[in-house]
């Protein structure tokens, strides 16, 4: 098993943290590979909640390398502050490493992340306003700064010349705002975040190939979800990177050949952030049940997640873009005390039925869902441990979801805490 993918299958937030935690005890290297701190994740380890939003979840292993790869952006300021949580908590954070080619996000980019969302208005896309669009779009017109340039003042003051020469215009001209000097920012990333960063900075391509040719485990660790993919997603409404699994080779510097296996998370339901369509969303009394015993709250933001039905439609196109081995169900405990329980296998489109997901986006914002529907299990699940201990009706909706998915479904959460997992099958 050289390299395994965790991937979202849904609309972020389905709990890859807590199935990649489950995982990285067999593991020699935890690589993020793409996305920034718009990315958070829980953890609770013996009743104790660690939030990360930058940091591999590997990093509670203690045998473990977090790594941080060349596809995400990076916020100096808050990998620090994530660095200090955790080691004023006991957690080693030595052997975390940070690929000098991954992209800076600087304080201009968050204030775009801003001022843009709000020219937008009623379009607006929903963004987390913390420079991650911004600086990818940075990186793709080859302006933007990397994580090695802390470590040269001379390049990293002329690239900020070229940088603030065409921003600094744009946001006393079109916005209204002060701009940024050069020596203030050569101060604060030069002068107080180079010195802490850099002893955690390397050549991550070759962290990641030395581990797999010496018969190690890696886990690429995907951020948001397939259907927030640039390339994939449910576009405007998506994220600046591509988390499907096809981004853990650019993002981290190897080819497909090194994986093996490719893990999707989907929840028991679906959630969403922001802006964007979704053909299963509740506004009923469910739909609130689901958001407060599921918690169902942004770990970085706070806002509240639109909620909704399992979407099978979108986890079989999840299944073919990603090449999807299995899935990790998770959350199936927020379903408990539900009357019944459903899932969408189809969509009624201007009165045909679709079975696959659209590709026009006016025909996915007008879908409307076609449902099986499953008894209620009415039984608390959170002490089940094994698929024997689950109910029936419990196991008949996990068999008629796995059969509207066309692949297995290999783990299954029933509850926030480590050990709160049920294997299902033997690809678990």
């Amino acid at each position: 098993m050289p390299g395994t993918v965790v991937v979202g299958t849904q609309w972020g937030d389905e709990g890859k943290g807590k199935v990649t935690d489950l995982l990285a005890q067999d593991m020699q290297c935890v690589v993020r590979y793409q996305g920034g701190h718009n990315a958070g994740h829980t953890l609770v380890v013996k009743g104790e909640s660690f939030k990360l939003q930058l940091i591999p979840s590997g990093v509670l292993y203690p045998h473990i390398t977090p790594i941080i790869g060349n596809g995400v952006v990076v916020d100096p300021k808050v990998l620090l502050a994530e660095v200090d949580m955790l080691t004023s908590r006991g957690v080693d954070c030595s052997n975390l490493r940070v690929s000098a080619n991954a992209h800076l996000i600087l304080p201009y980019h968050q204030m775009l992340d801003v001022v843009f969302e709000r020219h937008l208005g009623k379009n607006k896309l929903g963004t987390t306003k913390r420079g991650i669009g911004p600086a990818y779009a940075d990186k793709a017109a080859r302006v933007g700064l990397r994580v090695q340039d802390l470590f040269d003042e001379s390049i990293f003051r002329a690239k900020l010349e070229v940088v603030l020469h065409e921003k600094n215009p744009l946001f006393a001209k079109v916005y209204n705002k002060l701009g940024y000097e050069i020596d203030d920012l050569v101060a604060t990333y030069i002068g107080e975040y180079a010195p802490r960063v850099e002893p955690h900075v390397a050549d991550t391509v070759d962290l990641v190939h030395e581990a797999l040719e010496s018969g190690g485990n890696v886990l690429f660790e995907g951020a948001q979800a397939t259907f927030l993919d640039l390339d994939h997603g449910t576009y405007p409404f998506v994220t600046s990177s591509n988390p499907t699994a096809g981004g853990a080779c650019t993002g981290a510097g190897v080819g497909p050949r090194h994986i093996d296996r490719v893990i999707g998370v989907a929840k028991a339901y679906t959630t969403r952030v922001g802006a964007g369509p979704y053909p299963t969303e509740l506004f009923d009394e469910v739909g609130d049940h689901l958001v407060n015993t599921g918690h169902e709250f942004g770990t970085n933001t706070g806002r509240r997640r639109r909620t909704g039905w399992v979407d099978a439609v979108m986890l079989r196109h999840a299944v073919r873009v990603n090449s999807l081995s299995e899935i990790a169900l998770t959350k199936l405990d927020v379903l408990d005390a539900l009357d019944s329980v459903k899932v969408c296998v189809g969509y009624d489109v201007d009165g045909d039925r679709v079975d696959k997901l659209p590709y026009h986006q006016s025909d996915f914002h007008r879908a409307k869902p076609i449902y099986e529907e499953y008894a209620g299990w009415k039984t608390d699940l959170t002490e089940c441990n094994s698929r024997e201990s689950l109910p029936a009706a419990a196991l008949a909706y996990l068999e008629g979801l796995e059969r509207a998915i066309g692949v297995p479904i290999s783990l299954v959460g029933v509850g926030p805490g480590r050990r709160q997992i049920i294997h299902l099958s033997s690809a678990a």
